[in-house]
């Protein structure tokens, strides 16, 4: 059962408008370059389904804070925030989101109405000349968004520099044009679905660097109460990915991390198997707590329970704690 359906109501009580089969859904999105594209991408869905969609661009707190680190801002759900609020107003019947830049959890009264397959969840190294992670000169520059990745690539490469970044992945690419890193750590998903993956250089196997929670998924996020729309984007739903997705989020929800924490936690199900492996890291040290388990298909949610159990049994709580208090690229 998705995680959302377990969270409690608070009461909220909300004016459902009846969906018409010649009514447009307003689909809420932030203006990005890949934001539009993956609301685009769920738009030519729906209307293939016959469902009209008109598809409305929301600036967002992460939208416009561009001069401070992400991971520092204190702030939860920056790329979300002002896109919920037009779900809760009723200006907007659904939203899509990068799943990874959700919050454990929902405001009450929404909840995530679908999850399509997953992309590719891996991370990837771009470099100017196709350079891989080992050909690096040493003190070379890497620039990445994320505490997550920071820590896992000290342990591959301690004598590389990790700088913060920020910007749409084209804004990035220039910026290691212009010299200014000699390296990109992003999302392998966001680049495959701007066609760019002729960019490139190295995937990072998952054992390398854990993914982020999510990681590679799409969330719709609807009303819980709007019936019409949760029957709209329901054959949007791929139940593995769901299934994926939803023990992860309960493993961070249990380590008490949000989606900027330095905790990852990646799940899939192969050969009838359900396979869940957990890092929670210190960006600054490198110190990188593992763990893993596998289990039975439907065990997601519990395995993702006892991921985090074994994580904290490691001291899980020790380096989140002492990476709480440093100031890191994000």
């Amino acid at each position: 059962m998705p995680l959302e359906n377990d969270r409690r109501r608070c009461g909220r009580h909300f004016e459902v408008r009846p969906l018409l089969s010649q009514s447009k859904l307003v689909l809420g999105t932030r203006g990005s370059q890949l934001a539009l594209w993956q609301a685009n991408w769920v738009k030519s869905r729906l209307e293939a389904l016959g469902r009209g969609v008109e598809i409305r661009s929301v600036k967002t707190s992460g939208d416009k804070l561009t001069d401070i680190s992400l991971a520092n801002s204190g702030t939860k759900g920056l790329f979300i925030k002002e896109i919920e609020e037009g779900l809760l107003d009723n200006s907007l019947d659904l939203a899509v989101h990068s799943l990874k830049d959700m919050p454990g959890s929902l405001p009450p009264g929404l909840m995530i109405g679908a999850v399509p397959r997953r992309e590719d969840a891996r991370d990837i190294l771009i470099t100017r000349d196709g350079s891989a992670l080992g050909q690096l000169p040493e003190g070379s520059r890497l620039a990445t968004s994320s505490p997550r990745r920071v820590a896992q690539l000290r342990a591959l490469r301690r004598d590389l520099e990790f700088i913060p970044i920020r910007g749409n992945l084209d804004t990035r690419v220039r910026k290691l044009d212009s010299g200014v890193c000699d390296g990109l750590v992003v999302a392998a998903a966001g680049v495959h679905r701007l066609g760019l993956a002729s960019l490139i250089a190295v995937y990072f196997s998952v054992e390398q660097i854990c993914p982020a929670v999510g990681q590679g998924a799409l969330a719709i996020e609807i009303r819980e109460q709007d019936e019409n729309v949760r029957q709209a984007v329901a054959p949007l739903e791929d139940a593995a990915t769901r299934r994926a997705v939803d023990a992860e989020r309960v493993a961070l929800g249990e380590l008490g991390g949000g989606c900027r924490a330095p905790i990852a936690i990646y799940a899939f199900e192969e050969n009838g198997e359900f396979k869940i492996s957990g890092v929670v890291a210190n960006p600054a040290s490198g110190e990188a707590l593992r763990a893993s388990l596998c289990g039975e298909m439907g065990e997601g949610p519990d395995l993702g329970r006892r991921l985090a159990r074994l994580l904290r049994e490691r001291g899980a709580e020790r380096v989140l704690n002492s990476a709480r208090d440093l100031t890191v690229p994000g």
